[in-house]
């Protein structure tokens, strides 16, 4: 079987997160017939192990998420005309995030296996669930079974992406609330009564917003405005609830519902904050409590404002060891790839993995690693380089036969 026609039968089987069984099995089945070990953890993660045959080498992981975005129809693929890509017909995601890593992983696999006279210290595969929405998959792992210590993360969207280090995500929440509220008629006049969408507004224009922090080219700390929530929300909610038919953009259709006639007690912004670095995540976070500090004692007994920082997901640093960098670019000279080895700044397994230890508590040195170019990705105009993941399969086999030398 070749790499690419092992991805379209996988990237044929529709599987949306927490509903990734019928492509599971279909690996499952595979790996039966190559006679290669696999088994479900307890949550239904897919674990192959090819061990050892040499004792003196060490073992080496590779992962990727069965999941995709997009829903249980069908997926008809096609090529494109020139047949340099795989697409679809245009009606739901590809998948090829992350089908490829996944075809990787299992192809190499299937290699060593039938080429017994390559000396190794094991293949450790976990292929998981839900990595998509909640990641669930990748944190319910029973990472004190793994043997390795080096981990690539099969899962970027350009084919020698090699990412060393990747930025943690922790939520912002901010809330307003003033001592009195009332009619926007009778009660306008009052200067004790503020209205808390126009002082959130006013807060939200003096914090930062964008990149706080760039390096040699790569953002290291950023934060975003997610959303701003205030106004009479509650009264346009019940009257949104009420109506059978909901006029699109959604968010126009709840302003035309709620009352304007409120002075405003109450209102919310949240913001995601992502970093590679502590140090400027908590300068960034320093500059929200001062503006936030001055707002209160401008506002003193009349409107009080209040920080929530909640961490959604631990930074991935990147390791003092950097043997798997050394390796990738040997690889890819063999591959005929350039190696790119740099930051990202979003988020991915590779932070649970770095924050975590092996069966022999060793910490996990994980890498992301792209294996095809992706395009698209996520949208129904995703499409996949059909060459280059041919190559990346070949990159991921040099990396192995290197590592193992």
């Amino acid at each position: 079987m070749e790499i690419i026609e092992l991805f379209e039968e996988l990237v044929k089987i529709p599987s949306p997160s927490l509903g990734e069984i019928n492509v599971s099995e279909k690996i499952k089945a595979i790996t039966y017939v190559n006679g290669i070990n696999a088994y479900y953890d307890e949550y239904k993660n897919l674990i192959i192990d090819v061990p050892a045959n040499d004792t003196s080498k060490k073992p080496l992981l590779l992962s990727a998420h069965m999941d995709v975005v997009g829903n249980s129809s069908p997926v008809n693929i096609h090529y494109s005309e020139d047949n340099k890509y795989i697409e679809t017909d245009k009606t739901r995601t590809l998948g090829a995030d992350d089908k490829a890593g996944v075809s990787v992983a299992l192809m190499l696999a299937i290699y060593i296996t039938s080429h017994p006279e390559i000396k190794h210290g094991g293949l450790e595969i976990v292929f998981t669930r839900d990595e998509e929405t909640n990641m669930t998959g990748i944190n319910n792992v029973n990472f004190d079974e793994l043997k390795s210590e080096n981990v690539l993360v099969l899962d970027s969207d350009m084919l020698g992406n090699f990412e060393i280090a990747g930025a943690g995500y922790t939520k912002l929440d901010i809330e307003v609330t003033t001592k009195y509220g009332g009619h926007s008629g009778n009660d306008i006049a009052d200067k004790k009564r503020y209205n808390a969408a126009k002082l959130i507004a006013d807060l939200v224009s003096k914090l930062p917003n964008g990149v706080f922090k760039r390096e040699k080219g790569f953002t290291i700390t950023s934060c975003n405005l997610g959303s701003i929530v205030a106004g009479a929300v509650d009264i346009g909610i019940e009257r949104l609830l009420d109506k059978e038919n909901i006029e699109k953009p959604y968010s126009k259709t709840l302003i035309g519902l709620c009352a304007d006639n409120v002075i405003n007690t109450s209102a919310y912004a949240h913001y995601s904050l992502r970093s590679s670095d502590k140090k400027y995540e908590e300068k960034l976070i320093e500059k929200f409590n001062k503006e936030i500090e001055k707002f209160n004692r401008k506002y003193k007994d009349l409107a009080n404002a209040r920080l929530n920082v909640k961490i959604h997901m631990l930074p991935f640093e990147k390791s003092p060891n950097q043997e798997m960098a050394k390796i990738a670019k040997i690889a890819g000279a063999s591959a005929g790839i350039p190696i790119k080895i740099q930051s990202f700044h979003a988020g991915a397994e590779t932070h649970v993995y770095a924050n975590k230890v092996n069966k022999f508590k060793k910490k996990f040195k994980p890498v992301l690693v792209g294996v095809a170019n992706i395009y698209s990705m996520h949208s129904s105009n995703e499409k996949m380089e059909i060459e280059s993941l041919k190559k990346g399969f070949e990159f991921i086999k040099q990396i192995f036969l290197e590592y193992n030398k």
